[in-house]
């Protein structure tokens, strides 16, 4: 059966093409994802697959009908870049936002959001309920692209979103700083009837199949609340 490839319209937002890519990694370009047809190790590809490591760019080794698919101008001589749409921010950034506004710090903690839109919806919510800023995990997940920057409404320009390698990790280490945790449960307690003030992160957690990792997610959330 033939595999379906759903990308987003957004060729502007893309490099193509060995030099290009590897130009555009050197002069640090803001690169979401890097694609790189499955077993490509030449010379050149192997040096894109450097730079790519040095800026911290996450690469996805794909067969050549997704490149194909992906392609515009069709000679992307297997390789193909994405970049971001927009900036990313750090958590020390959304902390100094919250000091800027006198407020308690309020995060927003996502894993497994992978639609564009849904990412660019949940940022817009982040914003109208006063979050000073959304994490996100490095994989299984969206990126800031143009769809997520639309989908936001604007929304992206006063709130910032910061990218992280591991989740778990980075909510130990807000813990360790005072905040605590509720993570969004079709089964936990209504949120309405909860004092939830204080220095918080919520947690949007989207599981397709329970996972190892969503598990452990889970497992270092202080509380369950139902929205």
């Amino acid at each position: 059966m033939k595999e379906e490839y759903r990308e987003e319209n957004t060729t502007s937002s893309r490099i193509e093409g060995r030099h290009s890519v590897l130009e555009a990694l050197r002069a640090g370009s803001l690169i979401e994802r890097l694609f790189v047809q499955k077993g490509c190790q030449d010379g050149p590809v192997l040096t894109i697959l450097r730079e790519a490591k040095k800026a911290d760019v996450m690469v996805d080794f794909v067969p050549k009908e997704r490149l194909d698919f992906m392609s515009e101008t069709k000679n992307h001589q297997g390789v193909v870049a994405v970049l971001s749409a927009f900036a990313y921010s750090t958590i020390d950034d959304m902390f100094a936002l919250a000091e800027k506004k006198g407020e308690t710090p309020f995060f927003f903690i996502l894993d497994g959001i992978e639609d564009p839109h849904n990412l660019g919806a949940i940022i817009r919510t982040a914003n109208l309920a006063g979050a000073h800023g959304v994490i996100l995990p490095k994989r299984r997940a969206a990126g800031l692209t143009a769809t997520v920057v639309k989908a936001s409404a604007g929304a992206i320009h006063y709130t910032p979103v910061a990218k992280v390698t591991n989740i778990v990790s980075t909510i130990e280490q807000l813990k360790e700083k005072g905040m605590w945790f509720v993570c969004a449960d079709m089964d936990g307690e209504l949120m309405y009837r909860q004092n939830l003030t204080g220095p918080i992160g919520l947690s949007l957690i989207q599981i397709s199949e329970p996972t190892r990792l969503t598990r452990i997610s889970y497992a270092v959330l202080c509380l369950k609340k139902k929205i």
